[in-house]
Formats: C-alpha cells, sequence, structure tokens
C-alpha cells in the first residue's frame, strides 16, 4: 500500500467517524440546544480540514506554504461567517417571539394584565402538586389541579428526563411551554394558567406518560 492509498484510507475512516459522532448526538438527544449546535458546528469544519488534508493533499508541494495559508484564511472567513450568523439568528429568535414564547415569557414574569386587559396568566399562586417520574413511570398518573396551582416534576430515574405535551404524533404546548428538561435528581416546577387536559410524555423514553386535568377553580 502506497502512501497515497493509506492518506485516502485514513481519510475516509476519519470522515466517516466524524459524520457518524453528530448523528449519534441529535438520535440520542445526549446533548440539545446551543451545545449540540457548537458541537456539530465544531465538527463540521474538523471535517473540513479532513478533506482537505487527506483528499486534497493541501499542505504538500512546492507552493505548501501558500496553501496552508490561504486554507487558513478561508478557515477563519467560513468561522467568522457560520459565529456571525448563529448569533445574529438567536438573537432575532429571541426578540421575535412565537405566541407560544409570549405565552412563556407572560407566565414566568406573571404579567397577569397589560394596558388594563388580563393576559390570563395567574396573579397569585395557590396549591403545589408534586409528578414524581422514577422507574420510568409517573405517579401520579392524572394530576388533578384548580387554575394557579403549581406542579413541580421531580426526577428520580438515573437518566434526564425530557417532557413534551402532547400526544407523540401531534405536540400541543402548554401555556406556551413545549417541552420541559429535568436533569437526573433534580425538579421543575410550572404555573397552570391554562385550563383543560393534557397529556405529557418523555421524549426519550415512551413508556413514560402522564396528564394534567386543570379546572377553573370554583
Amino acid at each position: 500500500m502506497n502512501k497515497e492509498t493509506s492518506s485516502y484510507i485514513t481519510g475516509f475512516i476519519i470522515s466517516v467517524i466524524l459524520t457518524f459522532v453528530p448523528y449519534t448526538l441529535v438520535v440520542h438527544h445526549t446533548i440539545t440546544g446551543r451545545a449540540l449546535l457548537i458541537t456539530i458546528l465544531a465538527i463540521a469544519m474538523t471535517q473540513l480540514m479532513v478533506q482537505v488534508l487527506y483528499f486534497l493533499h493541501l499542505g504538500r508541494g512546492a507552493d505548501a506554504k501558500f496553501n496552508v495559508y490561504f486554507f487558513a484564511g478561508t478557515f477563519l472567513t467560513m468561522l467568522i461567517v457560520v459565529a456571525g450568523s448563529v448569533i445574529i439568528i438567536s438573537n432575532l429568535h429571541s426578540n421575535m417571539a412565537t405566541i407560544d414564547q409570549t405565552k412563556q415569557i407572560i407566565d414566568s414574569e406573571g404579567i397577569y394584565q397589560v394596558g388594563g386587559e388580563l393576559t390570563g396568566a395567574c396573579h397569585v399562586l395557590h396549591a403545589n402538586h408534586v409528578v414524581t417520574i422514577e422507574n420510568a413511570a409517573v405517579s401520579p398518573a392524572v394530576t388533578v389541579a384548580n387554575k394557579c396551582d403549581t406542579v413541580t416534576f421531580i426526577d428520580k430515574d438515573t437518566a434526564r428526563v425530557q417532557i413534551d405535551f402532547g400526544t407523540r404524533r401531534k405536540r400541543a404546548p402548554y401555556a406556551g411551554l413545549t417541552d420541559i428538561t429535568i436533569a437526573k435528581e433534580h425538579t421543575k416546577t410550572i404555573t397552570l394558567s391554562q385550563t383543560g387536559t393534557f397529556q405529557f410524555s418523555d421524549n426519550l423514553r415512551p413508556t413514560v406518560l402522564g396528564a394534567l386535568a386543570v379546572v377553573d377553580e370554583q
């Protein structure tokens, strides 16, 4: 096996690994959010370097230094463009909130009135209900509560929980919340400002199922 063939094989193996890693991270929800985005971008830039070095053989030949400098400039320019785009998009996303995000902000900040009109948020909080997730099961399976009560989700399992509202085929946000992520042995409390019956499940484990039944206080 000559040196060029060995370079191709090595580059191919590294490329497969760098393709498989982000796929696994996304499918198994190993990390989420901004951390996932940064990781994927870093792997993508590494993949670019592998392609150029092992397949295009940049850095070899008479003009090796010039090619390396050119690549470094291109790499830096791409990094600035990608990082700048992510920052701009994140800023726009934060300042141009959707209806669900607006509801979530109103609830979390307790803004029950705007310009003399009620927003639906709770002004005074009442009873607290505890929902425990342990051994891949929810207890109680159905939590009956009044509007403006609170619910505290407790994760007693060895894995983190990612609660999604609605059914697996159709997600239905609750008071602007589409999902709740709870680290293992941690808690998360939400305010019940929306009435009705709402199913929820763990996006990571389909056996974790439960429901909230919220009624107007009599």
